[in-house]
């Protein structure tokens, strides 16, 4: 069993021993800690949203959360079985003092977690998570008596009114697709990308719509991470019938991936890459994503007159870079995509809605809007070490190594060779580097991955 506190928010597997484990006494704990935060805050704002996706626990754990909100005085309003992105969009429209989203997004079914959100919409600080962190620990809250108990209300319209947000974006043209007559199916994973996804294309106007695995019974058809591995359902079914495209969202719905006419993966890596690429063609300006992130994404940018920027991983720290640099559109390679006009927020329903427009426009297929985007491969690998090892002393050393080259030291160490890159990073729970590489075909990717394994290694080996 499995219980991870983080600045972000709260993950961990149901079940087990407290402590250990997201039991209902840690779910109560670490959202009485977020909510006492929230009113130390703000104390004249008594108004937090919710929402969850729709995985088993989710009913169990919304109740706890609720009654914990209430029990400190919070008016709350729980959108139910919603999205990530959707509740993002509710907490300042609806002027609360900030939001939990009851998701452990692509992790499997044992997980769960409360992803915290400010009184913008937006995840909590590293700063602000730490002094929540500070509340748990040392139990520091206080909750109100029974007459001071706050109100529950349950509000079902924001799925709707997030659509119409989407629909009134002027880089989403609703006609372009309909004209196109789309065949599409989507696999939601039985979440709640089931219930939006369909809901957003008919009102794009697509009405060729095959909903596979889109039932949110919370029992997962397949491995909840929407990777090329894990989508052998939709492949099939691609390969027998007759689609335009296929459509895949995670579990709440912040991550997106298309699959091309033929069955094959337009690539998680790309879907922020061809959002981007119709972005800059109507409006010039910056982007960011993070420096685990594919290349073509800067490629894509310079070339259309922009500037990109890397952010160190996380999304926090991609809409960070995102506001000081001005970028009008953003995101990270796990297929999210952060666009500034409707939130600062990972939202696959808006990106599905500019991508359609896009793939419309360019009045091609998919496969062939794919290949028109320069070509990378990423290798993903780690690396193992002893206890004893300093990782950090590793990592300088590497930048030592190599130091005529281009290095970003902002997460980890970053280095640029040409146009192919490796990205080290160290494991906050283990003794692991990560190690991430990206060149113009899969053998060269993997060749560079284990060049720098083998430097690693002899520097280990010469301590």
């Amino acid at each position: 069993m499995t219980l991870i506190k983080s600045i972000s928010g709260i993950r961990g597997t149901i079940g087990g021993k407290a402590g250990e484990a997201l039991t209902p006494l840690d779910v109560v704990k670490f959202t009485a800690a977020f909510g006492t935060w929230l009113k130390r805050k703000s104390p004249e704002v008594l108004k937090i949203v919710v929402g969850r996706d729709a995985r088993l626990s989710g009913d169990m754990v919304s109740k706890l959360v609720t009654g914990t909100l209430q029990s400190l005085g919070f008016n709350v309003i729980d959108l139910g079985l919603s999205t990530t992105p959707t509740v993002e969009m509710a907490v300042p429209a609806e002027k609360a003092a900030g939001g939990i989203i009851l998701t452990a997004s692509h992790n499997p079914i044992q997980w769960n977690a409360l992803k915290l959100l400010n009184a913008t919409g937006e995840f909590i600080s590293g700063s602000d998570g730490e002094e929540m962190l500070e509340i748990a620990e040392k139990e520091d809250f206080d909750f109100v008596d029974v007459k001071k108990l706050g109100a529950y209300t349950q509000d079902n319209t924001w799925l709707q009114k997030h659509i119409d947000l989407i629909l009134a974006l002027p880089l989403v043209d609703v006609e372009a697709i309909k004209s196109k007559d789309f065949k599409v199916i989507v696999d939601a994973v039985n979440s709640t990308g089931g219930i939006a996804v369909p809901m957003l294309l008919k009102a794009l106007g697509v009405t060729q719509i095959t909903e596979l695995h889109c039932q949110p019974t919370g029992h997962f058809a397949h491995n909840p991470e929407p990777l090329p591995e894990n989508l052998t359902d939709i492949t099939k079914a691609i390969e027998k019938g007759k689609f335009d495209l296929g459509i895949v969202v995670d579990p709440d719905v912040d991550r997106l991936c298309f699959m091309c006419e033929d069955g094959s993966p337009f690539g998680e890596e790309y879907t922020l890459v061809a959002v981007a690429d119709y972005i800059l063609q109507n409006q010039k300006g910056n982007t960011v994503s993070n420096l685990s992130s594919t290349r073509a994404l800067r490629d894509v940018t310079e070339k259309a007159g922009g500037k990109y920027y890397a952010s160190a991983v996380g999304e926090v720290n991609v809409v960070t870079l995102m506001k000081s640099s001005k970028a009008v559109i953003g995101g990270e390679g796990n297929g999210g995509i952060i666009y500034p006009e409707l939130h600062y927020g990972r939202d696959a329903l808006v990106g599905i809605a500019l991508f359609l427009t896009h793939l419309a426009k360019a009045g091609k297929r998919i496969s062939v809007l794919r290949k028109s985007y320069p070509e990378y491969y990423i290798s993903k690998n780690k690396i193992e070490l002893t206890v004893d090892i300093d990782v950090d002393g590793v990592l300088e050393a590497m930048k030592k190594k190599y130091a005529k080259n281009p290095i970003n030291a902002i997460d980890g160490v970053k280095i640029e060779f040409e146009k192919e890159w490796v990205h080290l990073r160290k494991s906050n729970t283990e003794p692991i580097i990560r190690i991430y590489s990206e060149s113009d075909s899969m053998t060269k990717a993997d060749n560079l991955a284990k060049k720098l394994i083998s430097d690693i290694k002899e520097f280990v080996a010469g301590k």
